[in-house]
């Protein structure tokens, strides 16, 4: 695959915020992915007479204009200008009177490889704790709830050379978010109050990662970086690498009142505000509990809290220079009015006189870290192997991408390739290649591998065909046409691109505005290519294949323990990664292995791809003037055994195409058996295809078959001109699958593994999982299907197929740049291709939920599966109703989005409850029924954690009943804007229609009919629906809970009243010692129990006290542990009204199931549809 390939993406994760908040596919075509840039210096591109001066005019300063038009799409209607401000930040501003949303993103050309070597994640830390007010704006959560009320949202990460910050809004409010986003670069206040809570944040996060192997392999490849290189750094920081250097500070004795320390140790004279926040800045919980910490000075995190908090500040300002700043702006408003809000708002950003762009040319591999095998333990089931090799950083060579280039043969899967090669082996599942980009001036190529149980045992192969292909490649020419069929591919797909989400495509522009290309190149440069005009290209990409040898590259080799050292013929001597723990070995290849490595091919399969025969040629579209566009599709073609639904593209006017086909059958997912063996078939389908299809996914069109509860479902998007020739074609191979044994056992094995790691998944993903599961009808678990997986045979398969598609029913949808004939002959052919026999009425499957009673309050307590998780969960669901009662659907809805922003600032926020916290609208099986679910994954007890949510609810009844009218009316309007907002793209609003034919209630024009109906709802029905069916002691409540509980004990803790008692102890036996400072020592209210027996044990030495007294008050410590217990530490004590679940098929078997889908709507559109 080339492009970014999905382990590769995972092992270089952003750390990134969660606000109120289906895998990708195999293959990502767009080259964005590919570099992801940082910012660099793009001052050698700009031109001063391309520039003009626009002067002050009242309150908005002045400012630069760039004056040449931007390099743009042919079908892109929306307006480009950019400016740079006197202090130096350069913005994009974007003008689309069609905007669904307002949307801006700031980037700053600083990360992680930035922060002070005794303070690792100090850059991730400044991203969270910059969000807590401004003093424009001191209340710390104002921008999230002016958003929330306003259909908004926001996020930040921070990576290695680059930090964003981005949000979304309803564009009548983007004024107001602006000024509330900009205040936190000239004038946050980096509340005292919030320190604490901040610091517990980022640690929440990385003990979120700690068992996720992305993460740990990522930050071992980091750690195994030439010694001293900036790569080598924790970017995630934990609070204890954060508050190291106050610690250390202070036991030198340099953290006096009036005194704080610099970074480089040296006395200061303290000149940042010690007082708490503002008093408008921080509300506490409005549930607090026994363990809420309340006092400024525990928010704060004392003395050594404060000298984290003013570490931070000196690095803020030093490090947050406004000429570092790339700005994007997307809004409704002219170009004029928008550089008028940025030049106002963002010109008070100081420029700090600092490098713009910090570019690191040394690269991390040095001679010690190339030419190695890396061996490393995985918490999850799977095998793989990553080659990594030094390379050129990619953006100074934005017009040829030699990166790109060799990517496209390295990741190609058609004929010759080495993923045909080494998949006709058995011995590898994926294969991907792309660039990476680590930091501003350093890049790797890497190749990455997924590996059968086979090819795992002959990884020496795998890898030595992998230099062979290399070797293949140097040894090559490369005509002219390859580049020129690269670079054609890429303009089409630029040229006819989609619109996006206004937010993401803001974050995109911002990450790429400082690109070292000429200025009015900023949208083209990052995704064109350009064709070998003189022999620079070509030079490019040999000089990169240069480096890409056995003795310039790292192999990283991934599996379980257990695995390596059975390949290995018994026990290694593993080390273990600082951060994370990770087990791994370093070794040098044999020189056996480095002579075949390099010497020449001998593979006589491998050889360069031929011309792609799917590259687009008919790119024809026919635009005539439409007043409003038609609202639907209508039904064009009905038959006994299939309905067509049908909309020509009236907005889009591009040469593409959705077509999803959806083949239901009775027999699809009746048994667990039976879920098992149409999953085989659809993979066994896909794998069959995967040469012949692979230039059509080069060429933009894509395809997939997808296997679910109800039968299969096959979807195509791109350019229309082959579409229909690729879809018949997948469809023959779906009537003519012929599996085969050796192809069974790797899509068995695969399935094996993805269902094994199942169970290593997050916390909260397994309560949302089992959630879902014990509401669905018909729906079985991962565990029974993995019993019945072991058991099929070949034979099996075939047959399943043939009776699955021998009676069926089959619904298709057809959208864009073709005609009714077309969809209509395209109907005809699957039917003719499949010839099945129809269903009668009343055997078409469809998804059904299972009904909660009213006044029910349920709970099912089970164990998280790994052992080494630390974090519970808890997924808490409450019943609202049916959805096809339009206004219960809207008032519910309106109630869900209301609550979302309190349940994130009180949980997540005040409480700390853990760092996945969220609360949603939740729609059960068959989009019938729906309900507010919260989840939360924490370190603390579920029971404690549904106390919380509890208490919770309780205060909103308050807040409701309080809202301002106009508070209320904002909520009102950011939900009608989201549901009047048009789609933005085919493939959005194919899926906007294709959710009502899938549930088969026909209801298009819900969202129209949202819209209308909530002008008229009052607050008071919000309240009344709260009251009813919300509140815990609701009498028509329907409740289940899903409590996933840690099996890793949490360390025993004092809590803070045990430790007042003990104190009180101390202070009544005459120690002389400073309780405050000893009291100081401790991160949180509740210490480590081993943690405060350690310190007072070092306390209550001979120069203070005598043995006796000593040991009589440390002896005291166990019997007030157990008379003041932690509370979140407690069991928890149901109450009376609690079911708890012990057999779910029991109490799946007592819930009332929903009745079968029925049309909404009779639209009347056959016998002849009007189109």
């Amino acid at each position: 695959m080339r492009g970014l390939p999905m382990l590769i993406r995972l092992i270089t994760p952003s750390l990134r915020l969660p606000r109120n908040s289906r895998p990708k596919a195999r293959h990502i075509s767009r080259l964005h992915r590919h570099l992801q840039p940082p910012s660099c210096c793009r001052a050698l591109a700009m031109t001063v007479s391309d520039w003009k001066v626009v002067p002050q005019n009242h309150l908005i300063p002045p400012y630069n204009l760039f004056t040449r038009p931007l390099e743009k799409s042919q079908v892109d209607d929306r307006q480009y200008s950019v400016i740079r401000l006197e202090n130096g930040l350069t913005a994009m501003l974007v003008h689309d009177p069609c905007a669904e949303n307002a949307a801006a993103s700031l980037n700053v050309a600083v990360g992680h490889l930035s922060d002070p070597d005794d303070m690792p994640g100090l850059a991730h830390f400044c991203e969270h704790l910059l969000f807590m007010g401004t003093k424009q704006f001191p209340k710390e959560n104002e921008y999230s709830e002016y958003l929330s009320k306003n259909d908004g949202g926001s996020n930040a990460y921070t990576s290695s050379s680059n930090t964003n910050y981005h949000f979304r809004v309803s564009p009548s409010a983007l004024p107001g978010a602006l000024e509330r986003f900009s205040g936190f670069f000239h004038s946050p206040l980096f509340a005292p109050s919030c320190t604490s809570r901040e610091l517990n944040a980022v640690d929440s996060e990385h003990k979120k990662n700690h068992q996720a192997d992305p993460w740990r392999i990522f930050q071992l490849n980091k750690t195994l970086s030439k010694a001293g290189h900036p790569w080598s750094k924790f970017g995630t920081g934990n609070r204890a690498t954060l508050t190291a250097a106050g610690r250390e500070a202070k036991a030198r004795g340099k953290l006096s009142v009036n005194t704080l320390v610099n970074g480089n140790g040296v006395e200061k004279s303290a000149n940042i505000s010690k007082e708490p926040s503002p008093i408008t800045s921080r509300t506490p919980s409005p549930t607090p509990s026994s363990s809420s910490a309340n006092s400024e000075s525990d928010a704060d995190g004392g003395s050594v809290g404060r000298e984290t908090r003013r570490r931070l500040i000196e690095w803020w300002s030093k490090e947050y220079c406004a000429s570092r700043m790339e700005l994007c702006v997307i809004g409704r408003e002219p170009l004029e009015e928008l550089a008028a809000m940025v030049s106002k708002l963002f010109s008070p950003i100081p420029n700090r006189s600092q490098d713009p762009s910090p570019i690191i040319d040394e690269h991390p591999f040095g001679p010690n870290e190339m030419g190695t095998l890396v061996s490393v333990q995985t918490i999850k089931s799977f095998h793989a192997v990553e080659i990594s090799f030094p390379l050129a950083w990619q953006p100074p060579l934005w017009k040829y991408k030699p990166g790109y280039f060799l990517s496209h043969f390295l990741g190609h899967e058609g004929h010759g390739s080495l993923f045909a090669y080494l998949k006709g082996k058995g011995w590898i599942t994926s294969l991907s290649a792309a660039t990476q980009a680590l930091g501003r001036g350093f890049a790797m190529f890497k190749t990455t591998m997924h590996l059968t149980k086979n090819g795992f045992d002959n990884y020496r192969s795998v890898v030595l065909a992998t230099f062979k292909y290399l070797t293949l490649l140097r040894a090559s020419e490369f005509p002219r046409w390859f580049q020129s069929e690269i670079a054609t591919i890429a303009k089409t797909q630029f040229q006819f691109s989609e619109k996006r989400a206004a937010e993401g495509y803001a974050v995109t522009i911002a990450e790429r505005m400082s690109w070292p290309v000429p200025t009015e190149k900023l949208l083209t440069a990052p995704v064109l290519l350009s064709e070998w005009e003189s022999d620079e290209g070509e030079r490019q990409v040999r000089e990169a294949l240069k480096n890409l040898q056995v003795d310039s590259g790292r192999v990283v080799l991934m599996a379980k323990k257990e695995e390596h050292e059975r390949i290995f013929g018994g026990e290694k001597h593993w080390e273990s990664e600082k951060w994370y723990g990770t087990g791994y070995t370093v070794e040098r290849w044999d020189d056996q292995f480095l002579h075949e490595a390099r010497s020449p091919n001998d593979i006589p399969d491998l050889h360069l791809p031929g011309r792609n025969r799917f590259i687009p040629t008919n790119l024809d579209v026919e635009k005539h003037n439409v007043q409003e566009p038609v609202q639907r599709p209508h039904l064009i073609r009905q038959s006994d055994i299939s309905k067509v639904w049908y909309k020509k593209d009236d907005q889009f006017w591009l040469p593409r195409a959705v077509v999803i086909v959806d083949i239901r059958s009775p027999v699809a997912g009746d048994k667990p058996r039976a879920t098992v063996l149409t999953k085989l078939c659809v993979d066994l389908v896909n794998d069959s295809l995967t040469e012949y299809a692979y230039d059509a996914e080069l060429a933009g069109l894509a395809y997939h078959v997808t296997a679910h509860s109800l039968g299969m479902t096959l979807s195509l998007k791109g350019y229309n001109d082959k579409l229909p020739e690729l879809a018949k074609y997948v469809v023959r191979a779906l009537k003519n699958l012929v599996p085969t044994q050796d192809r069974l056992n790797v899509m068995k094995e695969k399935l094996k593994r993805d269902w094994d790691n199942f169970f290593m998944n997050q916390s909260y993903q397994l309560s949302d999982y089992y959630g879902c599961h014990m509401l669905g009808h018909q729906t079985w678990t991962v565990q029974e299907l993995l019993e019945e997986l072991p058991r099929v045979q070949l034979e099996e398969v075939a047959a399943h197929n043939r009776q699955l598609l021998s009676k069926i029913n089959i619904q298709t949808l057809v959208l864009g740049n073709m005609y009714k004939d077309q969809a209509i002959a395209l109907s005809e052919s699957v039917e003719g291709i499949l010839d099945p026999s129809p269903l009668v009425e009343g055997e078409v499957p469809s998804e059904r939920a299972l009904i909660l009673p009213e006044g029910s309050n349920y709970m099912w307590i089970t164990s998280v599966p790994n052992p080494n998780e630390a974090n519970s969960a808890l997924t808490y669901y409450i019943h609202l109703g049916q959805l096809n009662d339009p206004r219960h659907r809207v008032v519910g809805t309106l109630l869900a989005r209301i609550m979302s922003e309190p349940a994130f600032n009180v949980l997540r926020t005040k409480e700390q409850l853990g760092y996945i916290v969220s609360c949603s609208r939740w729609l059960l099986h068959g989009d019938s029924h729906f309900g507010i679910r919260i989840v939360v994954q924490s370190e603390r007890g579920t029971g404690y954690l549904e106390e919380r949510i509890e208490a919770f609810l309780d205060t909103m009844d308050t807040k409701l009943e309080e809202m301002k009218d106009h508070e209320f009316d904002d909520f009102k309007k950011g939900m009608q804007q989201r549901w009047r907002e048009p789609a933005k793209n085919l493939g959005e609003e194919a899926s906007k229609y294709w959710q009502h034919i899938d549930s088969g209630f026909l209801d298009f024009l819900r969202r129209f009919e949202n819209a209308d109906l909530i002008e008229k709802v009052e607050k008071r029905e919000v309240v009344a629906l709260f009251r009813e069916r919300v509140h815990p002691r609701a009498l028509k409540r329907a409740k289940l809970s899903i409590h996933m509980q840690s099996q890793k004990p949490r360390p025993p803790r004092i809590s803070a009243k045990a430790v007042e008692v003990f104190e009180v102890l101390v202070r009544e036996a005459g120690v002389p010692v400073d309780l405050a400072a000893t009291k100081d020592e401790f991160d949180q209210e509740s210490p480590v129990a081993a943690d405060f027996l350690k310190r007072w044990s070092d306390v209550l030495t001979e120069d203070t006290v005598s043995i006796d007294v000593a040991k009589g008050l440390l002896g005291r410590l166990p019997a007030l542990m157990e008379q003041y217990p932690v509370q979140d530490e407690n069991v928890y004590s149901c109450s009376a009204d609690v079911t708890r679940v012990d057999d779910i098929g029991a109490f799946k078997a007592s819930l009332d199931v929903s009745p079968p889908p029925r049309p909404l709507v009779d639209w009347g559109d056959l016998p002849a549809a009007k189109l």
